[in-house]
């Protein structure tokens, strides 16, 4: 995996040090996807509830606090696919 996987991996680990409830993937364009469930946030591709698409610099601007996360979906900078209501759960955990 990529240097920007791992530092996401390691940046959703710390902001949601009790995991998610629910599974999403999370895929950064060119970059890589993040697997985050329960048991936390990991590199790697899989099945997810929800799947979330965006480039490295939006991924990295929500995760930051620079980027609102409603605002890049409604902008076309992040596509959801699956579960809205886990998606919005995880964007306001990101927030």
């Amino acid at each position: 995996m990529s240097n920007t996987v791992d530092a996401a991996v390691a940046a959703l680990n710390a902001k949601m040090a009790n995991g998610f409830a629910g599974s999403a993937k999370i895929i950064i364009k060119e970059e890589g996807a993040i697997l985050l469930d329960a048991s936390g946030a990991r590199a790697g591709d899989g099945d997810a509830d929800v799947t979330l698409t965006a480039s490295a610099e939006t991924f990295k601007g929500i995760l930051d606090g620079n980027v609102n996360p409603t605002a890049a979906y409604m902008m076309g900078k992040l596509s959801v696919d699956g579960n809205m209501g886990l998606a919005i759960q995880l964007a306001s955990a990101l927030s």
